[in-house]
């Protein structure tokens, strides 16, 4: 995993597609739904930590974005 797509795609797996009109809101519920699975132990540990990250850095990086916007 590498890409923000790919933890869609990951999450697609499991039933899980989100789309709420804002990207920002998108990347918190993805988080949200990841731990979940995770927690319900239908996700290894590896998996959830490259998970988490990409979310993190897409989460800063598109934080970022909407301070130089304003």
């Amino acid at each position: 995993m590498k890409k923000l797509y790919d933890v869609q795609q990951l999450l697609k797996q499991f039933g899980i597609i989100i789309y709420m009109g804002n990207r920002l809101y998108d990347i918190e519920m993805m988080q949200i739904e990841l731990q979940r699975i995770y927690e319900a132990g239908l996700l290894d540990r590896l998996d959830y930590m490259e998970a988490e990250l990409i979310l993190r850095r897409e989460h800063r990086l598109e934080l970022k974005y909407r301070e130089k916007k304003e």
